[in-house]
């Protein structure tokens, strides 16, 4: 049984975490589900933005599926290689060329808070809560850790991981794990018009910036200038450029080619 559910909008793929009754809760095939879409989105050149939510309203998603867990009945190594397609899930939603949007719909816990941080922007109702709870069941949230502390803060990400605690959303608004948070009512239209937003930018120029940034990240800030200057010039060459640069001064919506 399928375990995503894909909902298309004009150029806006919503992928939807589709295991309401677990709470919308990781396993294999969910794992394997969402990183097949992402790819197969990446060579759909009509979707321009992806939107990553949950099932209904009580969870985004709650992490992994401690009943079955990733790796299913797979033995020791199976299980260890599940769990690194978690990982690689993670990479692949950073690493996506569409722009990724969170629409956090309910609680977003250990792994599910990987998936938050992963995307590129998220959005979440005013009542969604927070947290790495893994602490309080013996475990530790290795793999999000690596995307957390590139999230928000050192000394928040810590206080997170270390206590288990949950974070509201107005909380998280602040420390920056996610870009705003709004009255449940207002989600989609906040998420729509976001989203909207975003197809509305040149999908070429808006692959090349997140690669560079990518790529850069954690180069030292004499190796990331070279390489951005490198990344200015090939993006001054693309049609998309001369497009919006004619666009501009002829006071007129741009018309993106993609190239």
């Amino acid at each position: 049984m399928a375990e995503l559910r894909p909902e298309r909008s004009g150029p806006v793929l919503t992928l939807v975490l589709d295991r309401e009754p677990q709470r919308n809760a990781l396993n294999g095939a969910l794992v394997a589900e969402l990183t097949a879409a992402l790819d197969e989105a990446q060579r759909d050149d009509t979707v321009r933005v992806v939107v990553i939510t949950g099932a209904g309203t009580r969870a985004f998603c709650a992490g992994a599926d401690l009943s079955t867990g990733l790796g299913g009945d797979e033995g020791f190594l199976g299980t260890h290689e599940g769990r690194r397609r978690y990982g690689e899930l993670l990479q692949a939603i950073a690493g996506c060329a569409r722009p990724t949007v969170a629409r956090v719909n309910g609680a977003a816990l250990a792994g599910g808070l990987g998936l938050v941080c992963a995307c590129d922007l998220a959005v979440a109702a005013e009542d969604a809560v927070f947290g790495t709870p893994e602490v309080n069941v013996g475990l530790f949230p290795y793999m999000v850790t690596a995307f957390l502390m590139r999230a928000i803060a050192p000394k928040h990400a810590m206080d997170m991981v270390l206590t288990g605690r949950r974070v509201p959303a107005p909380e998280a608004a602040r420390l920056g794990l996610v870009n705003r948070a709004v009255p449940r009512e207002k989600l989609d239209a906040e998420v729509e018009a976001l989203a909207a937003e975003l197809a509305g930018k040149s999908p070429a120029v808006l692959r090349l910036g997140k690669r560079a940034i990518r790529r850069t990240r954690d180069a030292g800030l004499e190796t990331a200038l070279e390489l951005l200057a490198a990344q200015l010039t090939i993006n001054t060459l693309a049609e998309d450029a001369a497009e919006g640069i004619a666009a501009f001064l002829e006071k007129r919506p741009a018309q993106w080619k993609g190239r």
